[in-house]
């Protein structure tokens, strides 16, 4: 047996003996696992400007979301060392967001986080 004929086959198997079999990940949740999951996690409220990272190849953009806290938001930029500017002040919120598009391997950044008001707190997660 060789190739779907003996997946099948186990599958059928296995199933006779009760156990599940999970489907093949799709490329595109292979690619978002592997970005996201290289994702740290930091506390507005410890600092507000967080870095410096480095970009890797795990994700082609700098990506945030807020996954705790006060604020339900936050707003974040992300200013490259070659630059030492803000790109632009993006809302983020419990979704991944895309802060940054397109950088390029082993650049080198911080993210400024800013909440909608004072006494807030908010936990993020920043994957690139």
């Amino acid at each position: 047996m060789t190739g779907r004929f003996a997946r099948a086959s186990l599958v059928a198997l296995l199933a006779t003996l009760g156990f599940t079999v999970p489907a093949p990940a799709s490329a595109a949740t292979a690619a978002a696992t592997s970005c996201y999951g290289g994702a740290v996690t930091v506390h507005y409220g410890d600092a507000i400007d967080f870095g410096p990272y480095r970009t890797t190849s795990r994700c082609v953009d700098i990506n945030m979301r807020v996954t705790g806290g006060t604020s339900d938001f936050v707003k974040a930029c992300v200013k490259f060392a070659t630059t030492g500017v803000c790109n632009r002040w993006t809302r983020v919120d419990r979704s991944w967001t895309t802060v940054a598009t397109d950088v390029l391997d082993g650049s080198r950044f911080t993210v400024l986080i800013g909440v909608p008001l004072e006494g807030d707190s908010a936990t993020v997660q920043i994957a690139f």
